[in-house]
């Protein structure tokens, strides 16, 4: 800090306390100051950030026995002094601050600068805190770039990641079942290999690490949707997989093994108990979706298909079995039923 600013600035009355207050008396009233100004108690008030400045400021001058002394000396002295550059017994370039820069600094000449925050430009070093500061706010030094309420206590600023990108992506039903990759294309020309795991979800996302907007910290991570494209025959419930599968209605009436598709290529031969109705669902266990955690269930729905032309031998074939079942009628209790 300027001895200038020194003679200008009565840190007695900032903190308010007398002349004579302990050091007791001047961290207690810092304390209790920089709690009420502090610029995350206060977000958006820039007079109360410019109190907090000045109260840190001459905290950071009052709690040093030495600044203070200083402090004490330069303010008695310049209250009846006038200096200005080139006066009497100062070199060319003379002036305040060389008078009372060599009457007080000693050694390295040690001098002092005013707190500045980040929304200024400038930053200062954790060093030049002072040690009841720290230990309110968590220590460290300012960086530029932010505003008060960007800061986590008063530690450094992070380098920040860059940021994330997004994109979306289509891929079949198989990919989705066994895992596929798949190449996106930038503006540059450059490709960017995404591996999907098997079981991916329709609307689900994949992240892949680094390949987002780059950052001082490195860069951000792409976020890939994915759209799972239907199947015509293969639907999804969870991990399990249904499908539909016309059977002749001899072969749900007397029974009948069937060979059923899987999402794999492969065949699996499913049984088809006698008397099944159309609409049930049999159940094969792990031909489903294989994930980490769990695998599905093949789920067959079975539809008697009903023949749309019947040959005059079938006709015949028909009109008999109707009428060796005709004490048979599945409507029986229906009209009951549908009592209200």
């Amino acid at each position: 800090m300027a001895s200038q600013d020194w003679i200008e600035k009565d840190f007695y009355q900032v903190l308010g306390v007398s002349k004579d207050a302990t050091e007791a008396d001047i961290k207690k009233a810092y304390r209790k100051l920089a709690r009420k100004y502090h610029p995350d108690q206060n977000p958006g008030d820039a007079a109360a950030e410019e109190k907090f400045k000045d109260i840190a400021e001459a905290n950071s001058v009052l709690s040093d026995p030495e600044e203070r002394r200083q402090y004490d000396a330069i303010r008695a002295m310049g209250s009846g002094a006038r200096f200005s550059a080139g006066g009497a017994g100062a070199g060319a370039g003379g002036g305040f601050e060389d008078v009372f820069g060599g009457l007080f600094n000693t050694g390295g000449g040690r001098t002092r600068t005013r707190y500045t925050t980040p929304g200024g430009g400038g930053g200062f070093d954790a060093s030049d805190l002072p040690p009841e500061f720290r230990d309110l706010f968590g220590g460290g030094s300012f960086g530029g770039g932010g505003g008060f309420g960007g800061y986590g206590g008063y530690g450094q600023q992070t380098p920040q990641k860059g940021g994330d990108r997004q994109a979306t992506t289509a891929i079949s039903f198989a990919g989705s079942v066994r895992g596929t990759t798949i190449g996106l294309r930038e503006g540059d020309g450059d490709v960017i290999e995404v591996r999907v795991p098997a079981g991916v979800r329709d609307g689900q996302k994949i992240r892949v690490r680094g390949k987002g907007h780059p950052g001082a910290a490195g860069a951000g991570d792409l976020i890939v949707t994915v759209q799972v494209k239907p199947h015509p025959l293969f639907t999804r419930d969870g991990d399990d997989i249904r499908i539909t599968v016309p059977v002749t209605f001899p072969e749900a009436a007397l029974g009948a093994t069937v060979s059923v598709p899987t999402t794999d290529g492969e065949s699996v031969n499913v049984k088809v108990p006698a008397g099944t109705p159309s609409g049930r669902t049999l159940r094969v266990k792990g031909r489903g979706v294989a994930t980490k955690k769990h695998t599905g269930d093949l789920l067959v729905k079975v539809e008697v298909a009903v023949p749309q032309k019947l040959s005059g031998a079938a006709q015949d074939a028909v009109r008999a079995f109707a009428e060796a079942t005709d004490d048979a009628d599945p409507r029986r209790d229906l009209a009951a039923r549908a009592r209200l």
